[in-house]
């Protein structure tokens, strides 16, 4: 059996992969502090977008995206603010996203604008 490390980087490779190939430039991966972990940061258009990867072998769970609680969100938000804060970036313009993959056929779907956050 494989344990959750493994399948994570394996989701998070898929992920990698589909958010290139729909025209990401990924910038960072794996940002952490003590607010919390961004998966993958990376610029599409001008705008800044911080992406949480969630992966699932099955849907027993419900779908991946779905583990994106709101707790998740605003640990995802202070850690997206601590990343601006640091790389002292000013833009306004920031999103974040979601890729929900399915490990059992490798596939990935992007949510864009997953939530709406106010700054």
């Amino acid at each position: 059996m494989i344990d959750k490390k493994s399948l994570g980087q394996k989701g998070e490779e898929i992920a990698r992969k589909a958010l290139e190939k729909d025209g990401y430039r990924i910038i960072e991966k794996n940002f952490r502090c003590k607010q919390g972990e961004i998966d993958i940061i990376a610029e599409k258009k001008g705008v800044v977008c911080f992406i949480e990867v969630k992966a699932r072998s099955s849907e027993s769970f419900g779908l991946p995206e779905e583990a994106v609680t709101i707790w998740k969100q605003r640990r995802l938000l202070a850690a997206a603010y601590v990343y601006l804060e640091k790389k002292k970036i000013k833009s306004k313009d920031l999103r974040f996203d979601i890729v929900s993959v399915d490990l059992t056929n490798e596939k990935a779907r992007i949510l864009k604008n997953a939530f709406e956050v106010n700054y």
